[in-house]
Formats: structure tokens, C-alpha cells, sequence
């Protein structure tokens, strides 16, 4: 096969295995939302990372690598983010659709990536997030309606993100493997309590446990491991673009598996954030 030909077909490849990456983390929380009844999103939450830890646990066997005492304290900033940013984006999903709630949440990685840079055509990305936030506000006659809790927690969440990514950057410098399993443990940990706390012995349910294993698969493994396929082989600005593509995808997703219908409005806001996030991934100054 002809050396142009081939990497045509290892692009392909890696922008499917991206785009099944976001549809099943869409589609896992979808079904996560519908356990909410049964454990509360505090429970979906310590089932999903919890699950997710074990699984990762198995298969990098994390205990192989060295670990220094640096490493370990910035796996552990970066396992707490992910926790916290996993517990108040769930606790979103209480009473703001799944779309909504990850366009608001993908303020906080474009906040980082924008606060980065103090070029002039990144205001005009920084003024599309804030219009697509400001159209979600409960505020005015134009209000979408939206639960304030709701749009507080999704907000929180975002915060938790940039931090994730902070710290996720500290602990770049240890074993991708050791650092992601250990990372989720760390989040299990953090998220363990309130799901306990909440759900009680309602967490152990067989059937309970079933669920949470098929969230924690469909949210967190499975998207993990085909988003590595896509890293390796996708440019860091293309990865960046498709994957703004992601609160569209959940909105779709919220749809069709939960009926969660969204105004013209709601619709608008969605776009006018993933045009943020697309224009800031594409006009940045990073690798390409």
C-alpha cells in the first residue's frame, strides 16, 4: 500500500476511534443518568470511577513502575480533580440535560487553553463562550429556564477540568499507565464516600453493580483506550477540534436516550461554545 494511501487510512482510523470514544462516554452517561433513581448521581458516580479504577488497575498493574515522591503527590492532585470534576458533573445531570451540562463544563479546559495565550483573536473566542453561557443563565425573559443548582454544578465541574488538566500536566512526567490507573484510584477514593454516604448498602446490589460496571466500561474504559488510538496517530490541534465536537454529541445522545428536548436557544448557546473551543484549538500557537 502506497506510504500516503496508509496514513489516509491511520487518520480514518484514529477519527473513528475518537468519535466512538465520544459516543460512548455520551451514551455511558446516558445510562448512568438512569440510575440516579436507584443510587443517586453521587452512587453513579463512585460506581462509574470506581469500576473504571479497578479496570485500569488491571491492566497497567501500576505497582510495576517506580514511583517517586513527587509523582506520587501530582498523581494525587490529579486523581482528586478528576474525582471532584466526575462528582459535581453527575451532580449536574440531577436537573440540566446531558448537552447543556457539557457545554457548560468545556468552559473551564477553554479557559485554560485561552488564559494561556494573550494573542487578539483570542477575545473573540473568549466572547463566544460567554454568549453561549450567558444564553443558558436563567436571567431575563429570554431564560432557558434552567436550574441554577444545576448550572452551578456544571460551572464547578468545569473548574475541576482546568484543574485536571493543571494537574494532569504535573503528572505527565511519571508512566502514562501508572499514572492514569493510580489516578482513577485516587478519584474512586474521593468519590467512594459520597456515593456510600447517599446510596448505602442500595450500592451493592447485584443488579446495581452490574449497571455501574457497564457505566464505568462505557464511560470511562472503553473511551480511554480508543482516545490513546486516536492521540497516537491525530495531530494535538485536530484531536482538539473533533473532540469540541462533544456537547453536540451529548445533546444528541441526551435525546435519544433520555427524551431531554432543547430550545432553539439551548441549541444556539451549544454552538456558539463549541465555535470557542474550535476556534481556540485551531488558531493556537501549540504543536499541530
Amino acid at each position: 500500500m502506497p506510504l500516503s494511501r496508509l496514513r489516509q487510512s491511520e487518520t480514518l482510523l484514529a477519527v473513528a476511534a475518537l468519535v466512538g470514544s465520544m459516543a460512548s462516554l455520551c451514551i455511558g452517561t446516558s445510562f448512568a443518568k438512569s440510575l440516579f433513581g436507584a443510587v443517586g448521581a453521587q452512587g453513579t458516580v463512585a460506581l462509574r470511577v470506581g469500576f473504571a479504577a479497578l479496570i485500569l488497575i488491571a491492566v497497567w498493574r501500576p505497582w510495576r513502575f517506580r514511583l517517586s515522591g513527587t509523582h506520587a503527590r501530582a498523581i494525587a492532585l490529579y486523581g482528586a480533580a478528576l474525582g471532584a470534576t466526575n462528582l459535581l458533573f453527575y451532580m449536574s445531570l440531577r436537573t440540566i440535560p446531558l448537552g447543556l451540562a457539557i457545554a457548560i463544563e468545556f468552559t473551564g479546559p477553554l479557559t485554560v487553553a485561552v488564559l494561556s495565550s494573550r494573542r487578539a483573536i483570542d477575545f473573540l473566542w473568549i466572547a463566544c463562550a460567554v454568549a453561549g453561557l450567558v444564553l443558558l443563565l436563567p436571567l431575563g425573559d429570554a431564560a432557558t429556564h434552567l436550574d441554577p443548582v444545576g448550572i452551578g454544578f456544571a460551572l464547578a465541574a468545569g473548574v475541576g477540568w482546568a484543574l485536571y488538566i493543571v494537574f494532569g500536566q504535573m503528572a505527565g512526567n511519571a508512566h502514562g499507565g501508572q499514572a492514569t490507573s493510580l489516578g482513577m484510584t485516587m478519584a474512586a477514593l474521593v468519590a467512594l464516600p459520597f456515593g456510600l454516604a447517599h446510596a448505602g448498602p442500595a450500592l451493592f446490589s447485584p443488579a446495581v453493580l452490574l449497571a455501574g460496571l457497564a457505566v464505568g466500561l462505557m464511560s470511562s474504559a472503553i473511551p480511554y483506550s480508543l482516545e490513546m488510538v486516536a492521540l497516537k496517530r491525530l495531530p494535538r490541534r485536530t484531536f482538539g477540534i473533533l473532540l469540541s465536537l462533544e456537547p453536540a454529541m451529548g445533546a444528541l445522545a441526551g435525546l435519544a436516550f433520555l427524551h431531554e428536548q432543547l430550545t432553539l436557544i439551548q441549541w444556539v448557546a451549544i454552538a456558539a461554545i463549541i465555535t470557542a473551543s474550535i476556534g481556540c484549538t485551531a488558531t493556537s500557537r501549540g504543536k499541530s
